[in-house]
């Protein structure tokens, strides 16, 4: 394929931008050029796109197989690449996510499950929900063509930028007793970039349309899996010492933020490791084994280093002092999470 990535430096861009590369695609990358190189092979153009000018410069009068999108932000920068990309192009692939749903999301919700208001024309990229949800109808409004909504769920793997498994294999790395949220056979819905970029290629070179819940079965991993992983990948001389739920809720510790990927097993939040993936796993969907996406983005810090803290979003992870007060509380208790 002739494909462009709107993006391409990390995380899921990077990943698409290789994989591509690595099956044989002409890879032409549009970025600001100023979080480094694309992988070496593809073509780097570079613009604001929030300047619908610079993109239409950069863009020239190029025609591509396909397109792939990770836009978070003003939805009004989806519409306009996706107007000036219909009938340039055969595909439109966007990372979208499954924020779209209507909060809290429904237990084993499917792709049918009711979604916020979104505005195709807005500037504001305040509400990540309203932002992605905008996205998504700015792709199905305005590009003429095949178009796929990957509602992406929890991603990790090398190049993550949100810094949630850095976290984890950075508090491993230092050793000693660690706060582990149990149960530990809690189950975890995720996906790998990488997995999640194979399939975007996939579904561009089908054509497939539609929304789709871009993330693994719900149990594809474990917290307990995860956690193992993570000891062993860094090899520290590190103690998992399982806490229940009902005891971290007790001491006012976020899911999800302080503690992350973790979500307990009842409650609001439950459903974000629940969702239905019938439809995307009918559609070529695979996912590797958590070892392996655990141990590739243990390499990549040690390669590149961590990733930068990212303005205005939350920083992730428990502090030291409140991980101490808990574990002396259970000192004793015989809990196992």
């Amino acid at each position: 394929m002739r494909l462009l990535v709107l993006g391409g430096t990390h995380h899921v861009g990077r990943a698409v931008v290789q994989a591509a590369l690595e099956q044989g695609d002409e890879v032409t990358t549009l970025t600001r050029g100023v979080s480094g190189p694309p992988a070496p092979g593809a073509q780097a153009r570079h613009a604001d796109r929030t300047d619908p000018e610079q993109l239409r410069a950069a863009l020239g009068d190029d025609t591509w197989d396909a397109v792939i999108d990770t836009w978070s932000l003003a939805p009004r920068v989806v519409r306009d690449s996706a107007r000036l990309l219909s009938g340039r192009a055969g595909h439109y692939g966007y990372v979208s996510s499954r924020s779209v749903y209507t909060w809290p999301i429904p237990p084993r919700g499917d792709e049918s499950a009711p979604v916020v208001d979104g505005d195709p024309a807005s500037a504001d990229a305040e509400d990540y929900a309203a932002a992605k949800r905008g996205g998504e109808l700015a792709v199905t409004e305005f590009f003429g063509g095949p178009s796929v909504l990957a509602r992406a769920g929890l991603i990790l793997g090398p190049y993550e930028i949100v810094g949630r498994m850095p976290w984890w294999l950075r508090r491993i790395e230092r050793g000693g007793d660690v706060l582990a949220p149990g149960p530990r056979d809690r189950p975890l819905q995720y996906i790998d970039c990488r997995d999640l970029a194979a399939w975007l290629l996939h579904a561009a070179e089908a054509h497939l349309t539609g929304a789709y819940n871009a993330v693994s079965r719900p149990g594809h991993a474990t917290m307990a899996s995860l956690l193992d992983a993570a000891v062993a990948a860094t090899g520290a001389d590190a103690n998992l010492v399982w806490v229940p739920p009902e005891v971290i809720e007790q001491a006012g510790i976020e899911p999800w933020t302080e503690l992350p990927i973790w979500a307990p097993p009842d409650g609001e939040i439950a459903s974000l490791h629940d969702g239905d993936v019938s439809k995307i796993y009918a559609a070529g969907l695979a996912c590797r084994p958590v070892a392996e996406t655990v141990a590739d983005t243990w390499a990549w810090l040690q390669a590149e280093g961590d990733p930068p803290a990212r303005p205005g979003r939350p920083a992730h992870g428990l502090d030291p002092a409140r991980e101490r007060a808990v574990l002396a509380g259970q000192a004793g208790s015989g809990a196992t999470g």
